[in-house]
């Protein structure tokens, strides 16, 4: 007997609550292993199951995730407090990396906490503390339980930059009883591009926008860092790398030392925490190694591990090359921007889904290069090294894709406000 639609979207809510309990000791399980490798995840626990010091009354509430998610947010909330100067700002992450970048990025104009996991009671004390007059949402964050209850106290809801790939799209709709009331709540969606609103329209979204990538926007550092070398050594940086990742690089980066002995590799793990870690992997490959943090002892070694949040905007400047992290694993793909910012030629491996669209840019422009393995690294990077015409054309390219794709920010912006204000 087939039930009718509303008692399938409350059956659909009562398991989606049944798992989340149930889940509950691998929640706090997960909490304390990340805890034992950053011990940062041992601060404020509480905060995460909703107790929040009090925030002042209808705060547009912005929820990021962690580091990446928080710089794309940066250029959008302080140019919404720009256009709302009078109105307090909120912004939650789940990472201590997140919080660092938030607290530096916009410590000034914004309070910080992090956001409560999705269980309906953590939720409820959260939002009897904070009662925002909006949540904004940045980029797949769909939470039932948060947008719920957030729209129920009189919020608005919004999604902005919203991605969704093809396959999380799939994965959606399996469980279209939970997502689609989830996207009707919503009182406005603004997403990258056209394949993203077409995905989120069929799943239920209802007003969706069209508005670019706001990553386009970002702009190099201001406070430039200097090459760590101190000498003009040539250099290759691969930014943002996961566990399984590095040994790959490491292994190309030895086939790029047989050819050029001097070449220098940079190496800027995803999670800063993990520099240890990283950083004995490349002594059991081998090779010399410093960590960003002790530059004075990084001019001759032959691998420079990262240890310092925030710096891989600036360092993607002093490299030849670089390649994006996230791409030889299940991850999806990082933010590739930041390099083609500096005019640096980027590689990156087959697992692109979550920056298909950007990628595309790119590759229509011929300034980006598709790898798979430690080999195809070796030869891709050995070839732009060996042609520095190639090279600083390939960048004059990337350069002219972010200039050309600008402007996402103010649309976004000038929206938002509009829709609070409506609302």
């Amino acid at each position: 007997m087939n039930l009718p639609l509303s008692a399938r979207n409350a059956a659909y809510n009562m398991l989606y609550n049944t798992l989340l309990l149930a889940a509950l000791p691998w929640v706090l399980g997960r909490l304390y292993w990340r805890s034992w490798r950053e011990p940062a995840y041992r601060e404020r626990i509480g905060e995460r199951f909703g107790a929040v010091p009090p925030q002042p009354l209808g705060a547009v509430w912005f929820h990021t995730v962690s580091a990446g998610e928080a710089n794309a947010a940066a250029p959008i909330i302080r140019a919404f407090h720009e256009r709302r100067p009078g109105r307090p700002l909120l912004v939650t992450t789940m990472t201590p990396a997140g919080s660092e970048r938030v607290r530096a990025l916009l410590g000034d104009i914004a309070t910080h906490c992090y956001a409560p996991y999705d269980y309906p009671w953590a939720v409820q004390r959260f939002l009897g503390r904070v009662r925002p007059k909006a949540l904004v949402l940045m980029e797949t964050e769909l939470w039932p339980n948060t947008i719920a209850a957030a729209v129920a106290g009189g919020a608005g809801a919004y999604l902005v930059n919203a991605r969704l790939s093809d396959r999380a799209a799939r994965r959606y709709a399996r469980v279209r009883g939970l997502m689609a009331p989830t996207l009707v709540r919503l009182d406005g969606v603004l997403c990258q591009y056209e394949d993203t609103a077409r995905r989120l329209r069929a799943l239920g979204a209802g007003r969706v926008a069209v508005t670019g990538s706001v990553k386009f926007d970002a702009e190099p550092p201001a406070d430039q860092i200097a090459d760590p070398s101190g000498a003009d050594t040539p250099t290759w940086i691969a930014g943002s790398t996961h566990p399984g990742e590095e040994a790959v690089l490491l292994a190309a980066h030895r086939r790029l030392r047989q050819r050029c002995p001097r070449l220098r590799l940079i190496l800027v793990p995803r999670h800063p925490a993990r520099a240890p870690e990283v950083a004995g992997l490349v002594r059991q490959h081998g090779f010399s190694q410093a960590l960003l943090s002790e530059r004075q002892a990084g001019g001759n070694a032959a691998v420079l591990v990262v240890d310092v949040m925030g710096a891989l905007a600036g360092l993607y400047g002093v490299a030849d090359v670089a390649f994006v992290g996230g791409s030889l694993d299940r991850t999806g793909g990082h933010n590739p921007i930041e390099a083609a910012l500096h005019g640096v030629p980027f590689l990156m491996g087959p697992a692109r889904f979550k920056i298909e669209e950007i990628w595309r840019r790119f590759a229509a422009a011929r300034c980006c290069h598709a790898v798979r393995d430690a080999a195809d690294i070796a030869d891709a990077v050995q070839r732009l090294l060996e042609n520095p015409e190639r090279r600083r054309e390939e960048g004059r390219r990337a350069k002219a894709v972010v200039a050309a794709n600008r402007g996402a920010t103010k649309a976004v912006v000038e929206r938002l406000c509009a829709w609070i204000d409506e609302d």
